[in-house]
């Protein structure tokens, strides 16, 4: 069922001037409420129940280690990703992920091939630095990144440049963040651990698989 069906609000959200964050090498911006409240709630059940979640091992600073959270790859067919000593195949697009996707990309003006999804359960799950910037998504990766459910901080440093502070961004439910240009090169980013009670969260990360 297409989350739109019952309602028109959800046609204003891409209409939204985006946020565009002032910072050197990098291209940001975010649409705050790009999904409507009714929408993020619809999406957020139907991606928690729907989409196969798996708690994969990765290799960090030669351990292996459990993901601090669950996590899922769906996209074209033939559009493998790997990160971390993972190497993830695609499951095939659903319903809701399609039309997330198609909804982006009005605003994104970008095909994307492909998407990673992020379960934070509660604030011990979390995502460490890094930077989004595997061979496979090409020279200037674009990324679209959509949240469901409990805002988290989403912090950014810069790589060269130990005079610019820290930024928080706060990644609310329905919000859309854009990454681009040379983003990916210049800066990592993370959602830190918090001892603080929270409630759960999915993330998407749009892709373009080359």
């Amino acid at each position: 069922m297409n989350p739109c069906d019952n309602e028109g609000e959800g046609v204003f959200s891409f209409r939204q001037e985006p946020v565009i964050f002032d910072l050197p090498d990098a291209d940001i911006s975010l649409y705050d409420d790009f999904f409507s409240t009714s929408e993020s709630k619809m999406l957020f059940q139907n991606l928690l129940d729907k989409i196969s979640w798996q708690q994969y091992d990765i290799r960090m600073f030669g351990r292996i280690l459990n993901q601090p959270r669950l996590t899922a790859y769906y996209g074209d067919a033939q559009k493998p990703y790997a990160y971390s000593g993972l190497q993830l195949n695609p499951n095939p697009w659903n319903e809701d992920l399609l039309f997330i996707k198609s909804r982006i990309e009005a605003a994104a003006k970008v095909s994307f091939t492909s998407v990673l999804l992020n379960y934070y359960r509660d604030g011990k799950d979390s995502m460490g630095w890094h930077a989004d910037d595997e061979k496979e998504l090409g020279q200037n990766p674009v990324i679209g990144s959509v949240s469901f459910g409990e805002t988290r901080p989403f912090q950014l440093r810069h790589l060269k440049r130990k005079e610019i502070k820290r930024v928080d961004i706060p990644l609310t439910n329905g919000s859309f963040l854009l990454m681009k240009g040379t983003t990916q090169h210049f800066w990592q980013h993370q959602i830190p651990k918090t001892t603080r009670t929270l409630g759960p969260r999915i993330n998407l990360t749009f892709r373009v698989i080359h």
